[in-house]
Formats: structure tokens, C-alpha cells, sequence
């Protein structure tokens, strides 16, 4: 099976696309789109060489910010997820939402708590993480290193 065969057909609320060594997700975020998200994040670097630990943590990383993302602006947010290998260096994960002037806060969280750990979690697996506020909303950058 070729990497392009690992993305499933877009579907109502999903379009994805391939891209170099990695996909983009255009998505209104469901249960069921979070889940293909999750899932593609995983399997995607892996058939592209990345380790599965540093796909691991790619995944727990794409879950925070879509989580995010919901439970900041709803069900059905409209959101475009990125993830990609960097040769080299890791796995690199963009996720833009359509709300540029609510930025992430951070809280006091534990790693292992249910809330407030996003930032913790960014800064314990991605350190170095950007946020770019644009006209069409803000987009978090981050790179998953291996």
C-alpha cells in the first residue's frame, strides 16, 4: 500500500489532503473527524519513517489543540490540521481555528490532569511552539521532536 492510500476519501465535514512525507485535514470538528485526525496522525509519519513514540506524541499533541479548539469555540468548528516528517528533526503539527484574538491561557495543571494542560503539554513535547494570528484566524506551529 502506498502513503497516499492511507488517507481515507474525504467525506462530509472532511477533506484531506496528501502532502510532502505528511497530510492536511480540512475539517469541521466531530467525533468523527477528531478520531480519522487522530488515527492519521499516528499512522501517517510512521509510513514516512518517523518513530511510533514520536508519532505518539504527535498524536497526544494534535488531540490537545483540537480539543482545544472545541471546547473554546464548539462542536463543528471549522479547523485545518497539518502534520508532516521533518527529516531529521521530527514531526511538525499546525493546527488553524478561525478565532484569532482568543489566545491559549495558560493554567496550573498538572500533565495528567483532564483541563488546563495544553501549554504544559506543548512545552514538555514541542518546545519552541509559535502562534501566528492571520485574517483567517490563528494557527498554532510546533514541532514534535524525535
Amino acid at each position: 500500500m502506498s502513503v497516499e492510500q492511507l488517507l481515507p476519501p474525504s467525506s462530509p465535514g472532511m477533506f484531506l489532503r496528501h502532502r510532502n512525507r505528511g497530510f492536511t485535514a480540512y475539517i469541521t470538528a466531530t467525533a468523527q473527524t477528531l478520531s480519522t485526525v487522530r488515527r492519521l496522525t499516528r499512522s501517517v509519519p510512521v509510513a514516512y519513517g518517523a518513530a511510533a513514540d514520536t508519532a505518539a506524541s504527535a498524536q497526544l499533541v494534535v488531540s490537545e489543540l483540537i480539543g482545544n479548539a472545541v471546547n473554546a469555540f464548539g462542536d463543528f468548528v471549522p479547523l485545518v490540521i497539518e502534520v508532516y516528517v521533518v527529516l531529521g528533526r521530527g514531526i511538525a503539527v499546525t493546527v488553524l481555528d478561525p478565532v484569532p484574538e482568543l489566545l491559549p491561557q495558560r493554567g496550573d495543571a498538572a500533565l495528567d490532569s483532564e483541563s488546563g494542560r495544553g501549554l504544559a503539554l506543548l512545552d514538555a513535547f514541542a518546545p519552541g511552539w509559535q502562534i501566528e494570528c492571520t485574517g483567517l484566524g490563528k494557527q498554532l506551529q510546533c514541532l514534535v521532536q524525535q
